[in-house]
């Protein structure tokens, strides 16, 4: 990645973040802060992503530090599904789509019917990319789907019964297609990225 590359990636992400900042601020008033970092962090990878394509660059990643940045991520991304501003109503929905319908048609605030949509899908587009990544291991379709769906569905179920977030069935339905987008977008992301299956050159 030339130095090019990284001052433009840089600049043009911190353009992008300041200008949606109040914007994303308005996210803490309901979610965990860190979701601001999130967010950050994102905007920051998918501009240094898109740089890279379009000047048809090629980083190369150690398998370790693209491991560990992958923990990094699932960390932050369970502290902001289970550490939440206090005073939130938990509840549950095991009725597919009625969630995304009340988003799509307005019912809620639009930022947080936008953020919750978007969210839901996005973040968890990381998790398809990772496991179609993993050395030496091709996935079936058959584990491309279990794998997701018992985490996430751990996860829903987890956050209603500890109190630190809402059963919704729309919920898995927007994860899993995060990580199916992932699935997708891998092609792209290999043209990109290179992961080194051990000691080399890279970081």
């Amino acid at each position: 990645m030339s130095l090019k590359s990284v001052l433009l990636s840089f600049f043009l992400s911190q353009a992008l973040f300041f200008c949606g900042l109040p914007v994303f601020l308005k996210l803490s008033l309901y979610l965990n802060p860190l979701a601001i970092l999130v967010v950050w962090f994102s905007i920051l990878l998918l501009v240094a992503f898109s740089v890279l394509h379009f000047r048809k660059e090629v980083i190369t990643v150690r398998r370790f530090v693209w491991q560990a940045t992958f923990v990094g991520y699932s960390s932050s991304l369970l502290v902001l599904l289970f550490f939440r501003p206090k005073g939130q109503v938990y509840s549950y929905n095991l009725i597919p789509f009625s969630t995304i319908l009340s988003y799509a048609s307005n019912e809620l605030d639009r930022l947080v019917s936008f953020y919750n949509l978007s969210a839901n899908v996005g973040l968890f587009i990381p998790f398809g990319l990772y496991l179609l990544s993993r050395e030496g291991k091709v996935a079936t379709a058959l584990t491309k789907f279990l794998f997701p769906f018992t985490l996430i569905s751990t996860i829903e179920i987890s956050q209603f019964v500890l109190r630190r977030g809402s059963l919704d069935v729309d919920d898995l339905i927007l994860n899993m297609m995060g990580v199916y987008l992932g699935y997708l977008l891998y092609p792209l992301f290999s043209r990109v990225v290179t992961i080194l299956p051990g000691k080399g050159k890279g970081w």
